[in-house]
């Protein structure tokens, strides 16, 4: 099984320079976390010369440093720094699962070619922290292939219905929001048909910064137009529930400050409100958590995934539930921030899972 790996590269060209300079923004953030020009470093596989060599030459591109040293208190980055660095943090969430889409479909069709290759499960899911924690997992083991493409809750569905799948992920809310997720999602399962694999709970609620200095505690106060807010995409589950939120208590979306802004993963709204361009956000608190964030939860989605009975019937798809009941996916998910195990690899049937 051949696997791929694509990483985007910060490159900086002045208008006037053909030359163009590599920025290593992982080895900025290092510093920013630790404090300690040695340690990122040793994270970077440079000596310790070569890395102030390193932050000397980015400064002088810029013409602005990057780093400042103050007494008793070690290395921290500049304002700038920070910015550089935040700006690379926003764009590896935003693009991170479609890098991954990207790789997937290119694994598909260089594997498909090789001999010997493996039995392919396709796996069309919304992007979360469990789902790739089990495809991290999934993707070490030599006679199994899975082709995970992040998509949106409803396209899931839709795609197992056309044979565009075989795993199906979902996710519903619990409480008094979960009949209409069920009745958004019904028409297109069928009780003789499917089966539902039990995966993990998450914790589902409001990103703010650290301190909460605005006191958000509460849906409704994102009607001050003094808080900047950061959505989903329309097409994301997250984006669907937070619409049912506002459907609950009667509030309107419009007079939210940045509610057509809007960001394609939960990543990717943690980092926008990390980096000071808005105040709050709506997602899960393993994102918040990534981010230095604090959370106020607001409901508990269950996350599954559905699938035709027939496919339980398969070796490989045995071992994908192996895997999900084993030790190492569940102590894994127990690191989650906001994360729990919930029957993982349990079979059940859509009523049990899909009644009121």
């Amino acid at each position: 099984m051949i696997h791929i790996e694509i990483e985007p590269v910060w490159r900086f060209r002045r208008d006037d320079d053909t030359q163009s300079i590599l920025v290593m923004l992982d080895f900025l953030n290092e510093i920013r976390v630790t404090g300690k020009i040695g340690r990122a470093a040793q994270r970077a596989g440079v000596s310790y010369r070569h890395a102030w060599n390193l932050i000397e030459k980015w400064s002088a591109f810029f013409e602005a440093p990057l780093v400042e040293r103050k007494q008793g208190r070690g290395t921290s980055l500049t304002p700038f720094g920070g910015k550089l660095v935040w700006a690379g943090q926003r764009l590896q969430a935003r693009l991170g699962p479609q890098l991954q889409n990207l790789s997937q479909e290119l694994e598909t069709e260089i594997n498909q070619f090789l001999p010997h290759g493996p039995s392919i499960i396709r796996v069309h899911a919304s992007h979360g922290f469990a789902v790739s924690k089990l495809r991290e997992l999934l993707s070490r083991e030599v006679d199994l292939g899975v082709d995970l493409r992040y998509v949106s809750n409803q396209t899931s569905l839709v795609s197992l219905a056309h044979d565009g799948c075989e795993l199906a992920g979902m996710h519903l809310p619990q409480g008094e929001l979960r009949q209409r997720s069920i009745d958004a999602s019904k028409g297109w399962l069928t009780p003789s048909v499917h089966r539902v694999i039990g995966l993990v709970t998450r914790e589902m609620g409001l990103m703010v910064k650290r301190g909460n200095p605005l006191g958000i505690t509460s849906i409704e106060r994102l009607l001050d137009p003094e808080v900047r807010f950061v959505n989903r995409d329309p097409d994301s589950g997250t984006r669907l529930l937070f619409d049912q939120f506002l459907a609950q208590h009667k509030l309107d979306g419009s007079r939210i400050n940045g509610y057509e802004q809007v960001e394609f993963t939960h990543a990717a709204v943690a980092a926008y409100v990390a980096s000071d361009m808005a105040d709050v956000s709506f997602g899960v608190e393993a994102a918040a958590r990534q981010f230095e964030l604090d959370f106020v939860r607001l409901v508990t989605e269950d996350y599954f995934f559905v699938c035709r009975k027939q496919l339980l019937e398969l070796e490989s798809m045995k071992r994908v539930l192996e895997i999900m009941r084993g030790e190492e996916f569940q102590t894994a998910i127990s690191r989650l921030p906001g994360y729990r195990c919930k029957d993982p690899g349990v079979v059940k049937t859509v009523q049990e899972v899909f009644r009121p």
